[in-house]
């Protein structure tokens, strides 16, 4: 099954930055992320993963071949961390564990964006 089926596609803009992403809203969405692609397909800026209810939540990168950067959101939408993840092909894989309760995580390959500390995402 081509990946672009596997998970719904959303608009969603970071601050003032228009991004199209993957959604991670079931169980094993999230669990699949964005693991064993070598790079994202045009027109993919990276997937955004929704926690209802917020809780603190924690991701791993084993079999997930480029390095990603995390951008946590509270349950307000606002940017409250970031954290740049590197791949890991053999356990055991650190954790990389948000600052707080959070309602989204943004994974978006490292370097790609950059955003200020307190900007919302919107839907």
């Amino acid at each position: 099954m081509p990946l672009d089926d596997r998970f719904p596609l959303a608009e969603v803009m970071v601050g003032t930055d228009d991004l199209t992403v993957w959604v991670g809203d079931t169980a094993a969405n999230r669990a699949q992320g964005l693991m064993d692609l070598s790079e994202l397909p045009p027109g993919i800026d990276g997937m955004l993963f929704v926690f209802d209810p917020p809780f603190r939540a924690s991701f791993w990168m084993l079999n997930t071949l480029i390095p990603l950067d995390i951008w946590w959101f509270d349950e307000q939408r606002r940017l409250v961390g970031m954290t740049t993840m590197e791949p890991c092909r053999v356990q055991p894989c650190p954790e990389y564990l948000a600052p707080g309760p959070i309602g989204w995580a943004l994974e978006i390959p490292a370097g790609n964006h950059s955003f200020a500390p307190g900007v919302l995402l919107s839907p």
